[in-house]
């Protein structure tokens, strides 16, 4: 991570389209979207496409109320990239200094592995980009445990 850019690689033993189906299947996201854990995620909607919108919530079972993302797909690519807008609904005030960001989605395969590599830009500072890799990093271990049982059917 340099100043206001945070950079995260996650390999996952799952071949990339199914990597790509769980970053934009709402039925999929629901199941792991989400930065703690115990959480929940009550809200995916997707409309994948150039110009089309996305809103996630996560839901911390100790707190009130959810933490909702939304933005709009600016590049599609199935199944090799996705970037998208990111801003906080409400701005939570431990998230200020992130909205606008912009979130950039590789999904690289080699061997039946598919490497994600996210990019996310624009944040005020270094604070808040450190902020947003703790719970991306919490995201991710949920997405791994999600796409273990695809790479034991396949």
């Amino acid at each position: 991570m340099t100043g206001s850019i945070l950079r995260i690689e996650r390999a996952f033993d799952a071949p990339r389209e199914a990597v790509f189906d769980a970053w934009t299947s709402p039925e999929v996201l629901r199941r792991w979207w989400a930065a703690g854990t115990g959480w929940s995620t009550p809200v995916a909607d997707v409309d994948l496409r150039v110009g089309g919108r996305y809103r996630l919530s996560m839901r911390d079972p100790a707190a009130a109320g959810a933490y909702t993302v939304v933005g709009e797909y600016v590049e599609v690519v199935r199944p090799e990239r996705l970037v998208y807008t990111w801003t906080w609904e409400g701005e939570p005030a431990e998230q200020a200094g992130s909205e606008g960001t912009l979130v950039s989605v590789d999904f690289l395969e080699t061997g039946g592995r598919t490497t994600v590599v996210i990019t996310h830009t624009g944040f005020a500072g270094p604070g808040v980009a450190a902020q947003h890799e703790h719970g991306w990093n919490a995201c991710l271990e949920n997405l791994g445990a999600t796409l273990a049982p695809v790479r034991e059917a396949g």
